[in-house]
């Protein structure tokens, strides 16, 4: 299986929920999941992740490789499942569909959050905001992956999908 984060620029929400899908795929032994990441647009392409998204993240103890790439139609090849940041992000993905086995790839983030059943919630983009903006931000990637990652372990990735489309 191979997971894409998507958000606007790809510097900061989801080279971050990269680097934590990374580390909690490790830690639940599933070495089956390869994470790569990419923005709706090109503001960034080339670039590593922002300062302030790698300062929090190291603090918690997660690495980071990747470098700023544009989401393009041919990532729905690649791409089992793509988790977009946020609804703008995810319309932005919907907008390059070619037809329905590349829409059922894509969901938010927020729907594996254990607080999805009250709806799904964006994951803010921080650029441009102080740390704070970032410490909630991994905190609420966290708990987002953590779902997932359940949700993966645990073969249920069709049920939040279905769940999600049954919702929006």
């Amino acid at each position: 299986m191979h997971i894409m984060t998507v958000c606007l620029g790809n510097i900061c929400r989801s080279p971050a929920a990269e680097a934590v899908l990374l580390r909690r795929l490790e830690d639940a032994g599933l070495t089956d999941v390869t994470v790569s990441s990419a923005g709706t647009a090109d503001y960034h392409v080339g670039k590593g992740p922002h300062e302030l998204s790698v300062a929090e993240g190291e603090g918690r103890g997660y690495a980071f490789s990747s470098v700023a790439a544009q989401f393009a139609a041919d990532h729905f090849q690649e791409a089992d499942l793509i988790l977009a940041m946020d609804a703008s992000n995810e319309d932005n993905i919907l907008a390059l569909v070619r037809g329905p086995e590349d829409e059922a790839k894509v969901v938010r983030l927020g729907a594996f959050a254990s607080d999805a059943g009250q709806g799904v919630r964006d994951v803010p983009d921080p650029w441009g905001l102080p740390p704070e903006a970032y410490t909630r931000m991994y905190d609420q990637i966290e708990d987002a992956i953590d779902g997932l990652v359940a949700a993966i372990r645990d073969d249920r990735i069709g049920e939040v999908l279905a769940g999600q489309r049954a919702t929006s």
